[in-house]
């Protein structure tokens, strides 16, 4: 009451609302159950082209990174082509082991085998990364009830796509008429959809969402927050995801090292180029834009194009060490030698060193304790 009765009739709108979809997409976040001793055994399930492969992947790629966890893959999507390739791929990139057999073998036999040999290798999960079928059906439910039977999982997850809106929510309501899962992993939520499968996913299954997936890259996976995901939906950004993609990238001691550059205007190309390359880590830019608040707003007609980044870097990357130092230095003959050697123009040189120009002026600012103004944010367009 007392929140409520410092804000104004509109805020309080926008709050009690953020408050009701929080509540509808589960409350406070959930995590996995975890087995002591191990491993703990993680199904997936889910429909053909809902992401579940790549899910695997992104999950173990996760505990590993954030439980230290030793995680072993099983592949028994033994119907779709090139699937088990595909674990094998992303497994790697990972850092997990894949348990496989081909496709020649029953899935069934396939998931008992790779838990019998994750107890032997002492792993601590297991990801069973299970068949998937174009749409639910009997032989499906069969064939992941008997999986459940001889793995006797810790945890069940559906794999659902966010992108396909009440058709997730069809899906979803499908398996937990005839199949008991723990909780959903939402795929593809990087799309234009903002969240709305996830908010009708958690009230029609009353299972609660734990992971979206947001991006193409095995790191674009977090923890879902349904208080997070209420302010995006409302375009209110999310600035505590943001904060800790950020943390994951820097350290308290290239932190302070950055600032120090910047407070004595000693930020180089080469700092630029260090820090684009933590950014573009963190996951899309256009997903990154979306949680800041107020700002996101404004630069949401904004689009920021991978390859220009690339182009960035192509540039960068053609000056010497000297130039990287001391952009001053760059004249016409040096623009048209970083032109030729990044494979750009003459004038992307010249606007890339305005723009830094520009960007040493408002880190100037900032340090001084005075707010640019969001022209001055966006390059003075």
């Amino acid at each position: 009451q007392d929140v409520l009765s410092s804000l104004n009739p509109g805020q309080q709108v926008v709050k009690i609302v953020s408050d009701e979809l929080t509540t509808l997409m589960g409350g406070s976040g959930r995590d996995l159950a975890f087995a002591k001793p191990g491993p703990t055994v993680i199904l997936l399930a889910g429909l053909q082209g809902s992401g579940k492969t790549t899910a695997a992947g992104k999950l173990a790629r996760h505990l590993h990174d954030e439980h230290g966890m030793d995680v072993g893959v099983a592949a028994c999507d033994v119907y779709r082509p090139a699937a088990v390739d595909q674990l094998i791929k992303v497994g790697a990139q990972a850092g997990a082991h894949v348990y496989e057999q081909g496709t020649g073998r029953d899935p069934v036999d396939i998931a008992e085998w790779a838990l019998d040999q994750a107890k032997q290798d002492r792993r601590d999960a297991l990801i069973v990364d299970t068949s998937g079928r174009l749409h639910v059906d009997e032989d499906l439910m069969k064939e992941l009830a008997e999986i459940k039977k001889r793995t006797k999982p810790h945890n069940v997850l559906l794999v659902v796509d966010a992108m396909t809106g009440q058709d997730a929510v069809n899906v979803a309501e499908q398996f937990a008429e005839t199949a008991n899962f723990d909780g959903v992993i939402l795929s593809k939520l990087d799309g234009d959809s903002r969240g709305g499968a996830a908010l009708s996913v958690k009230a029609i299954t009353g299972k609660p969402i734990l992971y979206a997936s947001t991006g193409e890259k095995l790191g674009d996976f977090e923890r879902f927050h349904p208080d997070r995901m209420a302010q995006r939906i409302l375009g209110m950004g999310d600035v505590m995801t943001l904060v800790e993609k950020a943390e994951r990238q820097m350290d308290d001691r290239q932190a302070a090292e950055l600032e120090r550059k910047i407070r004595k205007e000693q930020f180089t190309l080469d700092d630029f180029l260090e820090q684009m390359k933590q950014v573009r880590n963190m996951g899309p830019l256009q997903n990154l834009l979306k949680m800041m608040p107020g700002v996101g707003q404004q630069l949401s007609g904004l689009t920021v194009s991978e390859k220009e980044l690339d182009r960035l870097e192509a540039i960068i990357l053609s000056m010497t060490p000297a130039e990287r130092a001391n952009p001053k230095i760059i004249d016409g003959s040096r623009r048209r030698r970083i032109a030729h050697g990044s494979g750009t123009s003459v004038q992307a040189v010249s606007q890339l060193v305005k723009q830094f120009s520009q960007m040493k002026k408002v880190m100037r600012q900032v340090a001084n304790g005075k707010m640019p103004s969001l022209q001055q944010l966006v390059g003075g367009r």
